[in-house]
């Protein structure tokens, strides 16, 4: 990058806030390409724009790195490679991959998630409310924590009484920005290390077969023992790294913030509440207003173009901003406002391109039913204490509240 141009840090929301932060604003206005220092003190062009972060996101000159490889280090100091997530495989191999994967988390072939996912919620909320005082309770532990990594084992067949080994890595694996290099990595092939010994134990199982639902890692190891699948047991390795990866805190964050959200709007939750018709829309704009992921996207150049009148080179990293494009008024009337009937509403939440997010429609249902439960099961709910006064976990970019005490 041209040492003369001048650097910003990374926006960060306000404290005690979901975000995305307001700097972007100004940025999409002013300054749509932007050069910007990350926490570990890399650069990278910071995109805030709608437009430009989609096309960023489906643009075959970038690349998203081995987290590995990223910084790049040469020589002795170089770590060891490490599998690529879904995010990170490319070309023919990405291809023959999404190939065995999309069609097992398709909105048709989930449905039979549906009703585990409403007893589980069912459950969580019941047990919730029998041992509340005063019909007061904190949805975070009873409800908004447990749900996601149920549901995620319930679908991907992973143990939830493994939760001890794997959770942990995980969490650092997301707090990645603001940790040493060594302690990340230290936590990604400890990742794949458990998701390799994990594989081991399901070959010893019976063989599942095209039928069966759920248990996807061993659908896939089937798969790949089929002639000329081209799905490799490595591959099922990378399945259960990116399950855990995008699939387990991103969810209770983003849970958290948009309960968090509808408790904070109560004309429109009770709305929501006698029209629960209008709930796949209500998730649709929670999913827009409120960030799924506040943490950088990094995308690394292959080749030389200009964007805006900035020179971007072969190996610039390149930030595209899903939080900002989410909020953008080119595209979206009045972005900052919260309307849960807004139609069309074509975010970014999920990505865009070929590396678009494969779980989306899991995330879908999983609020949806969240919601839909929660307004059944109480329909005077209404926050407990001022939001202003709410504790947040900002432990990881995602950034969520740490308690949500609700009466009834």
């Amino acid at each position: 990058m041209n040492a003369s141009e001048p650097v910003i840090p990374v926006p960060v929301p306000d404290p005690g806030t979901a975000g995305p932060p307001c700097a972007y604003a100004a940025l999409r206005t002013e300054h749509p390409v932007v050069k910007a220092q990350l926490d570990n003190g890399e650069t990278g062009w910071l995109l805030s724009r709608y437009a430009d972060t989609r096309a960023a996101l489906a643009d075959p000159r970038l690349i998203r790195p081995l987290l590995s490889a990223w910084p790049p280090r040469q020589g002795a100091d170089a770590p060891p490679p490490c599998l690529p997530t879904f995010l990170e495989m490319r070309g023919a191999h990405h291809e023959r991959v999404r190939r065995a994967v999309l069609p097992l988390f398709g909105r048709k072939r989930l449905g039979f998630m549906a009703p585990r996912i409403r007893a589980m919620a069912e459950e969580l909320i019941d047990t919730m409310a029998a041992g509340a005082q005063d019909s007061t309770a904190d949805l975070i532990p009873a409800y908004v924590d447990p749900l996601p990594l149920r549901v995620l084992c319930a679908t991907v067949g992973l143990p939830y009484e493994d939760r001890d080994i794997y959770v942990p890595h995980t969490l650092t694996l997301l707090s990645a920005a603001g940790l040493p290099m060594e302690e990340v990595l230290a936590a990604l092939y400890a990742l794949q290390s458990y998701a390799t010994e994990l594989i081991g134990r399901k070959e010893k199982e019976e063989p599942a077969e095209e039928g069966d639902r759920g248990d996807y890692i061993r659908l896939l190891l089937a798969e790949s023992r089929s002639p000329g699948s081209g799905l490799t047991r490595e591959d099922v390795v990378s399945f259960v790294v990116t399950m855990l990866m995008a699939g387990y805190k991103t969810n209770i964050q983003h849970t958290a913030n948009a309960l968090l959200t509808l408790l904070t709007h109560p004309e429109q939750l009770r709305a929501l509440r006698d029209a629960p018709e209008r709930t796949e829309a209500a998730v649709e704009e929670l999913l827009r207003h409120v960030p799924l992921m506040n943490a950088i996207n990094i995308l690394v150049a292959e080749e030389d173009f200009t964007l805006h009148g900035q020179r971007i080179r072969a190996g610039d990293a390149v930030l595209p901003v899903i939080a900002s494009a989410n909020r953008d008024p080119a595209t979206f009337t009045d972005p900052d406002r919260l309307d849960l009937t807004r139609s069309p509403n074509a975010h970014t939440a999920f990505g865009h391109g070929p590396h678009a997010c494969t779980g989306a429609h899991l995330t879908r249902l999983q609020l949806d039913i969240v919601i839909r439960v929660l307004l059944e099961k109480l329909p005077g709910i209404e926050l407990a204490e001022p939001p202003e006064t709410l504790p947040w976990d900002e432990s990881t970019p995602l950034r969520a509240p740490a308690r949500l005490p609700v009466r009834w």
